[in-house]
């Protein structure tokens, strides 16, 4: 009986040793999923779907060796509150990363800052509880609304991102906003070069997001 159970077990550990040894390899990191989560700008209005800013962004970070997607939650037209209402059903894909892009449209409407303050506030308070990391893409306001409601507006962004401890890129439209040459005749949306602009400049943000590419 003894010499059958250490047969038994001298044969258990040379199967073991003979495992292949892909077995013994660590998994291959998965794919980093990542939200833009918007209005028009991040929809990409006017444009082709591979012109639009998460195909734009997807592609730069894949070029800067990321394995990631970039899915495109832009709906055009959305306010702070429309997002919101919509949130919850988003987020049901469950990313890893969330790239927040909404307050336009409440300012071109001039509607109250602080409802827009409270609606980004509800966003990130859930993406907090979820543990999702975030980039929030701030927006500017034009002085047409007057200066208390452009200094109110502009507020919004650097306040939710030190309340939150999350990283800020102040103004989505940087280096594209007013510039007749990156822009489409309505003066609001970037061209697709306009968008190749704004990738190009937030993309090291998002890469501080997501730390160094998987080798």
């Amino acid at each position: 009986m003894a010499c059958f159970v250490n047969r038994t077990i001298l044969a258990a550990l040379i199967a073991l040793l003979l495992a292949p040894l892909s077995s013994m390899a660590p998994a291959a990191a998965a794919t980093t999923r990542i939200l833009a989560f918007g209005d028009s700008l991040t929809a990409g209005l006017g444009l082709a779907t591979d012109q639009s800013f998460p195909a734009q962004l997807a592609a730069r970070l894949k070029a800067d060796g990321y394995d990631v997607i970039v899915d495109n939650g832009g709906v055009s037209g959305d306010t702070t509150t429309d997002g919101l209402a919509r949130f919850d059903w988003t987020m049901g894909d469950h990313p890893d990363v969330v790239l927040l892009e909404l307050g336009a449209n409440d300012m071109l409407r001039g509607l109250a800052p602080a409802k827009a303050a409270a609606n980004l506030d509800a966003m990130l308070g859930k993406l907090k509880a979820a543990k999702v990391k975030v980039l929030l893409l701030g927006m500017r306001a034009p002085p047409n609304w007057g200066i208390d409601y452009q200094k109110s507006f502009d507020a919004i962004y650097p306040m939710l991102a030190k309340k939150y401890d999350v990283p800020l890129y102040p103004f989505f439209l940087d280096g594209v906003a007013l510039d007749p040459k990156l822009n489409q005749p309505d003066g609001l949306h970037p061209t697709a070069a306009g968008v190749a602009v704004i990738a190009g400049r937030i993309a090291p943000a998002v890469e501080r997001l997501l730390g160094k590419p998987v080798e």
